[in-house]
């Protein structure tokens, strides 16, 4: 009977454990990148729950267990939008919903990638020596201002999907040690800012394992500072999910860095809502998944599972990328052409009804 006894005990200690040990494998990030979100609002653009329930998104997306957003700046944009303003307002609503901030600076007028690092207008003559000086200065005023209004920063990218260096030609990386330079001035001003503030180096590609590792062998021996290692993975466009997997568990224990997820997505239909044509429109981009509310929910938890696995709890998380860019008349992808679409409104985690979508919960489990 003794013996029994103390077997029911372990068995029940067990179950006991089972939620905390679940619970301490969660994503510490499950995010969303919400650049677009203060233009869709400017605009008319609303969100709701599931049920209908109209409320603040950056409320949504925290109710459904999401702990930070990723905001874009951009210098001198055309329509005036993802510039210092912007990130100031929707970070004070984001720390007012408990939610925590990724700074992601493209150091462009306009979008930055692996095909385009286009120098801000302002900056565009400046001897290098200058230039350095300007991603410094740059960097600091938007740190330092959310700093002083009580929202800093908790993650900071310097640079987007700088595949090929930044701020053409002088920061492309056919010159690694002004690639260095310009990189290690924004590491500088983060770090002026606050110590606490994690930098993160973002490339694309996430399924590549010989361009990480070209990339960051290069970081190494330059000298590059940086704190985290951020993806970029969109399964139909950079290979295969066994893929992704191994990359991100190698680039984690090769150079002993937290490994973040900072762009992802999947779309839940392959229908239209702004009459501009979308990105991808196939039923099924990816084997296995459709283009359905279950097939975006399956794959996000899917790319978040291969993150929490990542050797010695490297795995940092995961960001849906353009969460709320729905499709509101206006709020296109050219800032400089208000009549332009957004090619991305069935990747986004609010429906053509503007409901939360499934994805959203799936994602904030994490």
């Amino acid at each position: 009977m003794r013996r029994l006894l103390v077997a029911l005990l372990c068995l029940a200690t067990l179950a006991a454990a089972a939620p905390a040990a679940q619970a301490e494998r969660r994503l510490p990030v499950r995010g969303a990148d919400v650049s677009s979100l203060a233009k869709s609002e400017a605009l008319g653009g609303v969100y709701r729950h599931a049920d209908g329930r109209r409320d603040d998104a950056l409320r949504i997306l925290a109710e459904a267990g999401l702990t930070h957003i990723r905001l874009k700046v951009w210098v001198d944009p055309a329509d005036g939008y993802n510039t210092k303003t912007q990130v100031l307002a929707v970070a004070k609503r984001a720390k007012k919903a408990g939610l925590r901030l990724l700074v992601d600076f493209h150091y462009s007028d306009t979008w930055a990638d692996p095909g385009k690092q286009f120098k801000p207008a302002a900056w565009a003559s400046l001897p290098f020596d200058e230039l350095v000086r300007a991603v410094y200065a740059h960097t600091f005023d938007v740190l330092d201002a959310l700093r002083r209004q009580g929202t800093p920063a908790d993650l900071v990218q310097v640079g987007n999907e700088i595949n090929g260096g930044l701020l053409w030609p002088d920061g492309s990386n056919q010159n690694w040690a002004n690639t260095a330079r310009l990189l290690n001035a924004g590491y500088d001003a983060v770090k002026d800012v606050s110590r606490r503030t994690d930098v993160v180096l973002h490339l694309a590609n996430g399924g590549d394992n010989g361009l990480y590792r070209w990339w960051f062998d290069n970081a190494a021996a330059h000298g590059i500072r940086h704190d985290v290692i951020g993806l970029s993975y969109y399964p139909y466009w950079h290979g295969t999910l066994e893929a992704f997997q191994a990359n991100i568990d190698d680039v984690a224990t090769r150079y002993r860095k937290p490994v973040a997820v900072v762009e992802t997505g999947y779309p839940f239909t392959t229908a239209d809502d702004d009459g501009w044509e979308n990105l991808i429109l196939s039923p099924e981009p990816y084997p296995g998944y459709q283009a359905t509310p279950a097939g975006q929910a399956a794959l996000l938890s899917k790319v978040s599972d291969i993150v929490r696995n990542v050797p010695d709890r490297l795995g940092l998380g995961v960001f849906a990328w353009e969460a709320t860019w729905t499709g509101v008349p206006g709020n296109g992808w050219d800032p400089a052409d208000p009549s332009t679409g957004n090619a991305w409104e069935n990747q986004a985690l609010f429906g053509f009804d503007d409901r939360a979508l499934p994805a959203m919960r799936a994602l904030g489990r994490g």
